[in-house]
């Protein structure tokens, strides 16, 4: 299942829009992170989990691909986090994305 949220990233002072896309899909639990982040959104996996468990949520034990587009522009710092945490609650089913659909994360 896919699902989609908007962010904002920052160049400089100017903002743009960034769209967190997380598809799941069976196999073997993974998680990959797309889009040109730096290490610290490649650290986001590990953040993440734990967000979602110690948020009484399940964390899904299978095959996450998150992209952050636009993939020319470079992505920095953690402030995608709770972007990511949505969509994979969103994408299976454990919050319900319509009464938040026009917020941005």
């Amino acid at each position: 299942m896919l699902s989609k949220v908007l962010s904002y990233g920052l160049n400089g002072i100017e903002g743009y829009t960034v769209t967190i896309e997380v598809d799941i899909s069976s196999g073997l639990p993974k998680f990959d992170i797309v889009g040109l982040g730096d290490t610290a959104i490649k650290e986001a996996k590990e953040r993440v989990k734990s967000a979602i468990k110690n948020s009484g949520l399940e964390y899904p034990m299978i095959n996450i691909t998150c992209n952050l587009a636009p993939a020319d522009r470079k992505k920095e710092g953690p402030c995608y986090d709770l972007g990511i945490a949505m969509a994979i609650l969103f994408a299976t089913n454990q919050i319900d994305y319509k009464k938040i659909d026009d917020t941005i994360f």
